[in-house]
């Protein structure tokens, strides 16, 4: 052991040389010459406190995978961090393997430096273009949920998790702590937390930092891990053992637990708590500030070096102070000892099979043809069973098919039952790896069904299991799916990047399922009442983010089964819950998925001198029930339904509809928006619509909730058949189609609705009978 500590330390060594190094030279990488300031780069950028501890950790793993021969991942929470990572990725000759100029030696120094944190070159932060990455980590919080889905449904993978301490400060990894006990020992892998305590953050301390050893392992204990504290002197040989302690814990669990073990408690894993200094082996002090150990290291030591004498004479004796010239030799490159530490190619963390992607056949679906769950429609307007019955009957038979495979999740808080969802149930159970009783439902230890209260946590696992190459669908309550908005953004800007990397291979898409919408939450109230998450994703750009909105149950079959076949896009359908009708016959399902939008025959005329035009479930039957009483009151009007169940970045409709849109909305006629969410994100996707303005109005979500009856919050939100209606008599009226008498008349009657129903809904607490029993009558 003593020759292998010798060698880490010279690893370790030659790591943090190249991670400073990136940070600060722009030439004279391997200080050959005496250091100038003209070897400054002009703009010093990225973050040096946290990488000590990083090298220190992958070295220490990478003398771990080659005494066990073991598969191991890397995922870094602290993302700026990454010169460290660029660091280690070089040394061990991934990054050379896709980037041709990451040659292992003098050529392959200068590549890595110069191009850091520089214009066109790396970032400072962890991203897609460095093998082995599956998070960025620049908004902290996702490292451990990220490291749990990936390794589920991989049982020979073992991720180490390195969780910065000020990271583990965030609500979602302090969440994140409970999802071992979601990992089944024998089906999944196993997380290795190593929890990294250099005490400071950007500004100052961490409270994991000043927390004593005692409350440090009490906490961890609590939370059902066997928690290991590395630190102090001889740290190099404690770290040794205890990640030796730590691998045959974990082998042992994934060897001698089983059933009978969870009825007592959950599995115990082990972590790590490694405590070394902020800026570890770097300026101990500069113009009488403590720098070492202190939040002044975080970010760039030195931050006049190029301009300053005095800091520029601190860096050159810091750099100097590697002696990296007997680490690595112009001619041959590393020295023996160094080298000896990389693993073999195929074990190498930092091309682990496991962050490309798709990698085997069996990580792709078998997926069940839309049309078998679909329903007859014999008249448009026939009641059958909810959107959410309809996919929960689908997702059954997705379990079915690929039964043993090992590649399908549903993710959703503590909802599958609230989300009609619950057939799923037939074929699988939710998962629980810890005790059980003998009254609890649906739970077993290999369930495919994760339940959690914590939307943060579900997202990261959704993350982490999508990115390594499985598949999964996200369902949650419309409103609260705003909670992880932020973490969307951050997958998306990843997913962005990383589909432009020729040599990172196809991901299945990420699929949300919302329902509970705001329009079926009037009897939770204002709270429920939120269709923002749509609103924000659709303000990224780029056509991979698509939102689909079905009408009925049959298309929202048919564009589950599309979001699931697809790869490397973001999917949000939004679907209803309650029992509505059904639209749509298989057939025309279809003929249209792929189009994103259509002309409802059965609603519409020829030569129309007015269109309305619906997105969502609940919107499609206002619009229509607006268009019965308009045939009905003023027949002389003729109409055009257009149903819009497609929204991407690039507007409406899919992108392979080649149809301009005024074949479905005319060159100048009036159209009627009624959109499920609020009216600004419709107006953004037909901002390049021809002739726009003046003649499209759109309806929709306007903040006005509050408990209530379903209908009154179409009232309250002007998206109510009456209000579609009065709009259409005065927008008539002025076209000269209605008589301006006619018109009149019957904005008054329909105005006198809207106050008659709101008293009658104040006096009954439900919607009047005449909105309760409504159905499509007839085909105009």
């Amino acid at each position: 052991m003593e020759k292998e500590i010798e060698n880490i330390q010279k690893y370790v060594r030659a790591a943090n040389y190249l991670s400073a190094s990136q940070i600060y030279l722009q030439s004279n990488f391997l200080l050959e010459n005496k250091l100038t300031q003209d070897d400054i780069k002009p703009r010093l950028l990225g973050h040096w406190g946290t990488c000590p501890g990083i090298n220190f950790t992958y070295a220490h793993l990478n003398s771990l995978i080659k005494r066990k021969n073991a598969e191991m991942m890397f995922v870094l929470g602290p993302g700026h961090g990454f010169p460290a990572v660029q660091a280690n990725l070089f040394l061990e000759g991934t990054l050379g393997k896709y980037y041709k100029e990451a040659t292992v030696d003098e050529k392959g120094i200068g590549f890595i430096c110069r191009n850091f944190s520089w214009p066109y070159g790396f970032p400072s932060h962890s991203s897609p273009g460095a093998p082995g990455v599956i998070l960025e980590g620049g908004e902290l919080g996702y490292s451990l949920s990220n490291s749990f889905g990936a390794v589920l449904d991989n049982p020979e993978l073992t991720v180490a998790c390195l969780v910065g301490d000020g990271e583990a400060e965030t609500g979602p990894l302090a969440t994140s702590w409970h999802l071992s006990k979601f990992l089944s020992p024998k089906r999944d892998g196993a997380v290795l937390p190593i929890l990294h305590l250099n005490g400071y953050k950007i500004s100052g301390p961490t409270i994991f930092g000043r927390m004593t050893n005692k409350d440090l392992k009490a906490l961890f204990t609590g939370y059902g891990y066997k928690p290991i504290i590395v630190e102090g002197n001889t740290i190099d040989e404690k770290m040794y053992r205890a990640l030796d302690e730590c691998y045959e814990q974990i082998q042992k669990i994934k060897n001698e637990f089983d059933e009978a073990d969870l009825k007592h408690d959950f599995p115990r894993y082990p972590m790590i708590i490694l405590k070394t200094p902020k800026g570890w082996t770097g300026i101990k002090k500069l113009k009488g500030k403590k720098i070492e150990g202190n939040c002044l290291s975080h970010q760039v030591v030195g931050t006049e070096a190029k301009t300053d004498k005095e800091e520029f004479k601190a860096v050159k004796k810091w750099l100097e102070s590697y002696n990296f010239g007997e680490l690595f030799q112009k001619e041959s490159g590393f020295v023996s000892d160094v080298r000896d530490i990389v693993p073999p190619a195929h074990l190498r963390m930092g091309d682990n099979k496991h962050t490309f992607g798709i990698n085997k056949e069996s990580d792709k679906l078998i997926l069940p043809t839309a049309e078998k769950f679909m329903e007859e429609v014999p008249t448009p307007g026939f009641v059958g069973s909810s959107c959410m019955r309809r996919t929960g009957a689908y997702l059954n038979e997705v379990f079915r098919l690929n039964e043993g495979r090992n590649n399908f999740r549903i993710l959703s808080p503590d909802e599958t039952y609230s989300n009609k969802i619950d057939q799923v149930f037939e074929t699988t159970s939710r998962v629980f790896a810890g005790p059980i009783k003998e009254w609890d439902k649906d739970l077993s230890s290999t369930g495919r069904v994760i339940e959690m209260l914590s939307e943060h946590s579900l997202q990261g696992i959704a993350q982490g299991y999508v990115l390594t190459g499985r598949n999964m669908v996200f369902i949650s309550y419309e409103a609260f799916i705003q909670v992880v908005a932020s973490m969307a953004d951050q997958y998306v800007k990843f997913l962005r990047v990383a589909r432009d990397i020729s040599w990172r291979k196809d991901i299945p898409s990420f699929n949300y399922v919302l329902t509970s919408s705001g329009w079926r939450q009037e009897h939770n109230g204002f709270s429920h009442q939120n269709p923002g998450f749509i609103d924000n994703m659709l303000q990224m750009h780029g056509d991979f983010i698509r939102a689909f909105f079905p009408p009925d149950g049959n298309m929202s079959l048919a564009l589950l089964k599309k979001s699931l076949e697809s790869k490397n896009c973001v999917n949000i359908i939004v679907a209803g819950k309650t029992q509505e009708a059904r639209w749509l016959t298989p057939e025309l399902v279809r003929e249209n998925v792929d189009k994103g939008i259509m002309i409802w025959e059965f609603a519409s005329e020829e030569d129309p001198h007015i269109v309305f035009s619906a997105v969502g479930e609940y919107l499609t039957k206002e619009s229509l029930a607006a268009i019965e009483i308009v045939k009905k009151e003023a027949p002389e009007i003729r109409v055009r339904f257009v149903n819009i169940f497609e929204i991407n970045a690039s507007g409406i409709g899919s992108k392979e509809n080649n149809i301009p849109l005024e074949y479905y909305f005319t060159k100048d006629r009036p159209v009627i928006f009624n959109f499920h969410g609020y009216p600004e994100t419709l107006k953004q996707a037909l901002f390049d619509a021809q002739n726009m303005k003046g003649r499209f109005s759109v309806h929709g979500y306007i903040e006005n909730g509050s408990t209530t009856t379903p209908f009154d919050l179409h009232l309250r939100n002007k998206t109510s058949r009456y209000h579609l209606a009065i709009e259409t008599f005065e927008k008539m009226r002025d076209e000269g189609v209605l008589d301006s008498e006619k018109a009149s008349m019957l904005i008054k009657v329909y105005k006198q609705k809207i106050d008659d129903h709101r008293q009658y809904v104040k006096q009954y607490g439900v919607d009047t009978e005449e909105i309760e029993t409504w159905q499509w009558k007839k085909n105009i």
